[in-house]
């Protein structure tokens, strides 16, 4: 792939779901489709919007491996990122991703204890393309912002 970051970035950029992995305290993995993420920096950093009272933040608090996967179905390709997943509480996150219309979810606004933000951290990714695929490291490719 010569341009990972770019061919990846505009994959995850045209999807709407994006598929968010965790696991549970017997050890097994757990899937959830999420809404895409609210903010990436590169192909490293995404965040996202949850509740802080879902089985998913409990999850992360206890084992923060994590993935997250983006499939583009027209094109049958997609891209798979490991990393560890940050739960975040504090103002200066929430704000920074809360948009309007969230309070439908979250009505004490952006201050809602029960809204935080999952930060994941990618270290390396798999990409699926014309019936093959390519491991790659995160480390490679520099994070634009």
């Amino acid at each position: 792939m010569r341009d990972a970051e770019k061919t990846i970035g505009l994959l995850i950029d045209k999807q709407k779901v994006a598929f968010m992995g965790s696991v549970d305290s017997d050890g097994f993995p757990n899937m959830k489709a999420m809404l895409a993420p609210r903010k990436r920096e590169g192909i490293r950093v995404f965040y996202f919007t949850t509740n802080t009272s879902s089985m998913r933040v409990a999850q992360y608090r206890q084992n923060d491996k994590a993935c997250i996967y983006f499939c583009d179905k027209r094109f049958f390709r997609g891209v798979m990122l490991k990393g560890t997943m940050e739960v975040l509480t504090d103002t200066e996150h929430k704000a920074m991703i809360w948009q309007d219309g969230d309070t439908m979810y979250y009505p004490g606004g952006a201050e809602d204890p029960d809204y935080c933000v999952l930060k994941f951290t990618a270290t390396c990714g798999r990409y699926y393309h014309n019936f093959s695929s390519e491991d790659f490291n995160i480390d490679n490719y520099e994070t634009k912002i």
